[in-house]
């Protein structure tokens, strides 16, 4: 409780502090990004692929890796995702039974960014195909935790950020609406389901609502709420302004940044545990990453006070930058999974870890 209440203090008193903390340089941002990225793509092509190239955890990346060549110019990244990934995957999803998982059109998030530079419909024909099919499924299925309900449904937290951005890009690449309308009609059924308005985050999926975490608190999953807000950030980059229900997901996002801002550790990281931390000591990489990007992107668009939020996004980038190994290499990721975990280690890394670092290298740069 005591680190809570210091950093509520810090909060409190932001208009001072934020005098006192200095936007991180372009130079040394791009500098650590070109090195994880540098990284990441070596041991790519050196070791192979951890993960099948359509999988989620790659497709997390690849929304990195795009972000920090627009923003970087980085040539090579566009062509390596093109030839490597793209064309290798003929830019199609899986046909299995897990083809309405939304784990598994993430991928359409690199479909659709390609299709925005190379102009070539082949691009996006497969997503308009899959995204088709979803406007005639009912999506009328409850989102308990039964009957393998992922593959119909986005029944859990992560599916916020692996699906509707890559919606939201269709939508805007074909201007056909009902992309996005069918977006917004998921997101709010999810939200309405998984969101505690009480404590302003969302459980990961419902056979969290009942449990309860060593100190007798409600168990809300670091990384899961990181998925959302990232995907919230993601999402109202392609709305447009005019959107009916824009100031809804406006809203939403401004309480989850509140809140999550509070819940930031004395290091700068959020524990895999939001309001438990002290069962859970070890500092975590991957949602740190993407509640960095959120925040400064919440910033960069008028929803965040810079002089509230500033100094909890430059404490994030700071130590997200001291679990840089010197190789390049990014440590104290969370290993795959849907819940917290205790004894993360700097050794630990992971292809969607990289991806939210560069999101969010990628939006500091846009500070001023």
């Amino acid at each position: 409780m005591k680190r809570i209440s210091f950093f509520l203090f810090l909060i409190g008193c932001s208009h001072i502090a934020a005098a006192q903390v200095k936007i991180h340089s372009k130079k040394s941002i791009v500098k650590v990004m070109n090195k994880v990225a540098d990284w990441q793509i070596d041991s790519i092509k050196n070791k192979g692929w951890r993960h099948a190239t359509d999988d989620w955890t790659n497709a997390v990346l690849y929304t990195g890796l795009i972000a920090y060549a627009d923003e970087t110019s980085t040539k090579k990244v566009y062509s390596f995702l093109k030839k490597h990934v793209g064309d290798k995957l003929r830019y199609q999803f899986t046909t299995d039974s897990n083809r309405y998982h939304a784990d598994y059109y993430c991928v359409g998030q690199l479909y659709a960014s390609l299709y925005a530079k190379y102009k070539e419909p082949q691009m996006i024909a497969g997503l308009k195909e899959l995204a088709d099919t979803l406007l005639q499924r009912p999506h009328t299925e409850s989102l308990l935790w039964v009957n393998k309900v992922g593959r119909r449904e986005w029944a859990w937290c992560d599916a916020l950020y692996m699906a509707p951005p890559a919606l939201g890009m269709l939508a805007k690449a074909t201007k056909n609406a009902a992309y996005l309308e069918l977006c917004d009609t998921l997101w709010w059924k999810t939200t309405d389901y998984l969101y505690d308005k009480d404590e302003h985050l969302f459980y990961r999926d419902s056979r969290f609502f009942e449990r309860r975490e060593v100190n007798g608190q409600k168990v809300f999953w670091s990384r899961g709420n990181g998925w959302v807000i990232a995907g919230l950030a993601r999402l109202m980059t392609i709305m447009p302004e005019t959107y009916s229900s824009r100031a809804k997901y406006e809203q939403l996002f401004k309480d989850l940044a509140k809140r999550i801002s509070t819940l930031q550790q004395e290091d700068g990281t959020w524990r895999t545990s939001l309001l438990d931390p002290a069962s859970y000591p070890s500092k975590e990489t991957s949602g740190t990453a993407f509640f960095c990007y959120a925040i400064a992107w919440g910033m960069n668009n008028g929803l965040l006070d810079k002089n509230t939020y500033l100094p909890v996004v430059n404490r994030a980038w700071s130590e997200l930058v001291n679990c840089v190994h010197a190789d390049g290499m990014l440590g104290f990721v969370q290993p795959i999974g849907n819940k917290a975990k205790a004894g993360i280690k700097a050794t630990d890394t992971e292809v969607y870890g990289v991806g939210g670092f560069l999101l969010a290298g990628a939006e500091l740069l846009k500070l001023k």
